[in-house]
């Protein structure tokens, strides 16, 4: 028997995460349900990417989260209509009325404060470009080894405490 763990031919992570978002959808739909009511003092932190395939929001929005961006649901929000992949919103942005459309693929938090319930997600959007990083110092720019690289150096062993 060894130590070390296969890989997995079933996506785990992926129905996981799938899962969740169900969870998320099958909150507002009660709240959909319900006419558009939060019970008690439940309310709402809901994070998403902005960017990701299917997100529709007003071009002002876009402007100023180009990222991510968090809404809350509490008390003033309208036509809320949730779908099975995606949720629509009525919001106010500075007095400004806002329509948005959030697929639940594109959420990366969900959090209901009033009973400390939080779930986070990790971004399943594929299509987005990955964000931009500067290159490694050991890198050269034509992509081959610098002298320096070769010599063994910044070689590193590392041991999370493997049973031996």
């Amino acid at each position: 028997m060894t130590d070390e763990t296969p890989d997995s031919l079933i996506p785990y992570d992926e129905i996981v995460q799938e899962a969740l978002r169900a969870v998320v959808g099958r909150v507002l739909g009660q709240i959909e349900g319900s006419g558009g009511t939060l019970p008690g003092n439940h309310h709402f932190y809901i994070t998403f990417k902005t960017g990701a395939p299917g997100v529709s929001i007003p071009a002002h929005l876009r402007e100023r989260f180009p990222d991510e961006m968090t809404i809350v649901l509490q008390n003033k929000f309208w036509d809320l209509s949730v779908g099975e992949d995606v949720f629509s919103i009525g919001l106010s942005f500075n007095q400004v009325p806002a329509k948005l459309t959030i697929p639940f693929a594109a959420i990366t938090a969900f959090v209901d404060p009033a009973v400390d319930f939080g779930l986070q997600f990790q971004a399943s959007v594929p299509d987005m470009a990955p964000e931009p990083h500067d290159d490694a110092q050991n890198d050269s720019p034509n992509g081959t080894p610098t002298p320096e690289a070769d010599d063994g150096s910044n070689v590193v062993t590392v041991d999370f405490g493997r049973k031996k």
